[in-house]
């Protein structure tokens, strides 16, 4: 079995070398998709042997991963976020799954997600393990969906086979990209619920931000996780209102046109 790994980025100079590092023992090329970042990103990942870089307009999660997946010359795709960097245990499955020369058209490999959120490991919350299909041939599995929540198409009867090991995701580094993150996919989330015709009551706007926090906190252990844990459910919640509040004021303005 030989592996292309598929990077899509923009302005990812702080982790785009600790993802590559992880990844170029067990893949044989590695292909980088850059929305024209204005740092470092293409010029540190271009050092890489393995690597090959392109550079392509934003066109959406899932074109963007579709074409970044298009690009590459082996049909097995390692999907990485540059953010990511696969454990050693993860790197040995990986390792042990290419000894088995294995056909992947019927089979997709699924991997845990362990999220490190401001230096603390969040292994509660609902945010672990956060079950991510990584491995798959792209010749039967594509991305779909609409502005966010991008996910696999997998035929019927594909074989979802989990792998020993984590996904490190080194995600918000700080309070406030963890405000810009969510400010950025709540408006997402809400256009793409006001154009698929989605509406939100008062008493939902008041009550699933609620619900949300005490789930997370309370009935996902976040607690268990100490401050972080708090702040990763608090602010959880926030989106959660925030996303509701979004869609009400485009169904409002919607209505006011009319």
């Amino acid at each position: 079995m030989q592996i292309s790994a598929v990077i899509i980025t923009f302005n990812e100079e702080d982790n785009i070398a600790p993802c590559i590092e992880s990844i170029e023992d067990v893949c044989d090329e590695i292909i980088v998709v850059d929305s024209f970042s204005t740092d470092k990103t293409t010029e540190i990942a271009e050092k890489y042997p393995k690597v090959k870089t392109f550079s392509q307009k934003w066109l959406g999660y899932v074109e963007q991963k579709n074409y970044a997946n298009s690009l590459t010359t082996f049909n097995t795709i390692l999907s990485i976020d540059a953010d990511e960097v696969l454990s050693s245990q993860l790197k040995e499955s990986i390792l042990r799954l290419k000894e088995l020369r294995e056909e992947t058209t019927e089979k997709v490999y699924e991997v845990s997600r362990l999220t490190n959120y401001c230096g603390s490991w969040i292994k509660h919350c609902g945010w672990y393990p956060d079950k991510k299909i990584r491995i798959f041939d792209k010749r039967s599995v594509k991305w779909q969906g609409e502005l966010v929540h991008e996910t696999l198409f997998l035929p019927e009867n594909t074989q979802i086979i989990p792998l020993k090991g984590d996904l490190l995701h080194y995600s918000y580094k700080n309070t406030s990209s963890h405000l810009q993150q969510f400010d950025k996919f709540t408006t997402l989330t809400a256009q793409e619920a006001h154009k698929n015709g989605k509406k939100v009551s008062l008493f939902g706007l008041y009550f699933r931000p609620k619900w949300k926090f005490l789930k997370d906190y309370i009935f996902k252990l976040g607690f268990l996780d100490g401050y972080a844990g708090y702040q990763v459910c608090k602010l959880s919640a926030t989106a959660t209102f925030l996303k509701y509040a979004k869609l009400k004021e485009l169904n409002d303005n919607e209505n006011t046109n009319k």
